[in-house]
């Protein structure tokens, strides 16, 4: 896709000079409006239970529970995918994981990536005129660091820091951390306020303070291989001396709270929260069964965890925080997904949507207004290493329809009267089981259309690859 024309950027500053433009002749200047910056927040395996405003009994998250009484804390969100890689792709892009090819968790040294086709909210704002900057997990590409495969800087941002995948050897001193395309080497500290410290010391002294910035932390935690500070372990006496692991996590969590509390005040503290849009959120529920090692989130009681198309796999925290335009303490329990961020931020930013493919996400503006949500694309999951033989889930309405890959067998569930998905009314509701089976088919066929094929045979090639 080309880029905007120069017609369509001076509009867009023009709208966010207006206010300057209006003046009634004898009225004091003002000053014109500046346009607003934007902040994604992302956790790693963090459950729709594992926040304190969420309802989690023990794990303290002072300063998200903070974030949450200042803006809006949705019920129903929701990743784009049941693992990391696809729920990131979407974010960036709008699109549904198996569109833009990041269809699963990508290895170490694997062809698939985020192909430099796919156009990401970073690369529409620069154009714009912002400034942008990654800090932490990146997981968009098998070849991290390489000329081999697009990077961030590939994809619309100015500066970054990140890794592949997960922090390495664990979130205690990292080693495996890149800068701007070269290999940092070991660092000191704790993997959440190292990705903080970053954002931080690139909105002090890097960022180009003339132009509005984009700002994408996506935190390792709590994703395995979990170390937590012991300074947070040691908020959780009794789980450190009775059950350490779990005390690693719940460490983890708060280790991860503590860092988004770094960026917020640093925010605070140069006059920049007022014109920041930030949403917080995770790629998708928690790792492990949540009964032993250090894999203890919660799913808030919902049924599925990681991999899961499930509601456990699948629901996740979210909240956003917009001073002026999102209501401090506000509640919303409309649906929403990983991919709605991208159509979100092109709407609050006046950029046109990309016109040559299609763009799965909503905008949830209505949303802030008490307006309900106009989605044109139901919401879609599909995960390839699902438990079960229910990979593909899609929901419309109340209803949520799982199926396998062949589209042969289903299962229907309504959310309003059953949210833990204990009773499969498949067999019962039949017309509705019809209606949507239809409408899942038809979109799961344009989809498989349209993205590229790595998908196809992948976990036999997987297998082959491990015989060889």
């Amino acid at each position: 896709m080309t880029p905007p024309r120069a017609p369509v950027v001076f509009a867009v500053i023009a709208s966010w000079l207006a206010p300057a433009a209006l003046l009634h002749a004898g009225e004091p200047e003002t000053k014109p409006a500046a346009p607003p910056n934007f902040i994604i927040v992302l956790a790693d395996d963090l459950g729709w239970g594992d926040l304190g405003c969420y309802g989690h009994p023990v794990i303290k998250t002072p300063n998200l529970d903070r974030f949450a009484t200042q803006g809006m804390r949705f019920t129903q969100c929701y990743a784009a995918s049941a693992v990391c890689s696809p729920s990131r792709s979407a974010l960036l892009t709008g699109r549904t994981p198996y569109r833009n090819g990041v269809f699963t968790w990508i290895p170490a040294g694997s062809e698939i990536h985020l192909r430099t086709s796919e156009i990401t909210i970073a690369t529409l704002l620069r154009r714009l005129g912002y400034t942008t900057c990654h800090v932490g997990k990146w997981h968009l590409n098998g070849l991290f660091n390489s000329p081999k495969q697009p990077q961030p800087n590939d994809h619309g941002y100015d500066w970054w820091l990140g890794t592949q995948n997960n922090a390495a050897p664990n979130h205690k001193d990292p080693n495996n951390f890149a800068r701007n395309g070269k290999a940092v080497g070991p660092m000191e500290g704790f993997s959440a306020e190292i990705v903080a410290n970053e954002a931080v010391h690139w909105l002090k002294k890097e960022r180009d303070r003339a132009k509005p910035f984009f700002l994408t932390m996506w935190f390792h935690e709590p994703h395995l291989p979990i170390e937590s500070n012991p300074k947070f372990m040691s908020l959780y006496p009794d789980l450190v001396k009775n059950d350490p692991d779990m005390a690693q996590h719940h460490g983890n969590v708060t280790q991860m709270d503590h860092a988004v509390g770094l960026l917020l005040k640093a925010l605070d503290d140069m006059n920049l929260a007022e014109n920041t849009f930030i949403i917080f959120t995770s790629d998708n529920g928690p790792e492990g069964t949540g009964l032993t090692g250090r894999t203890r989130g919660s799913t808030g009681g919902l049924r599925g965890r990681k991999r899961a198309v499930y509601e456990g796999g699948i629901r996740v925290p979210g909240i956003i925080r917009w001073p002026g335009r999102v209501k401090a303490g506000s509640t919303s329990d409309q649906p929403i997904v990983g991919s709605d961020v991208f159509t979100t931020i092109c709407s609050v930013a006046k950029v046109p949507l990309p016109n040559d493919r299609p763009i799965d996400g909503a905008d949830i503006l209505p949303v802030f207004e008490g307006r309900k949500l106009d989605r044109k694309t139901p919401m879609y999951w599909r995960c390839n290493i699902a438990p079960g033989q229910f990979k593909i889930c899609m929901r419309h309405g109340d209803w949520t329809i799982l199926a396998n890959e062949k589209l042969t067998k289903f299962e229907l569930y309504n959310l309003k009267d059953d949210l833990k998905q204990e009773t499969n009314l498949a067999a019962k509701e039949t017309a509705k089981l019809d209606e949507l089976r239809g409408m899942l088919v038809r979109l799961n066929t344009e989809i498989e259309k349209e993205g590229p094929t790595w998908w196809q045979g992948y976990e036999a090639k997987k297998k082959k690859a491990k015989t060889k």
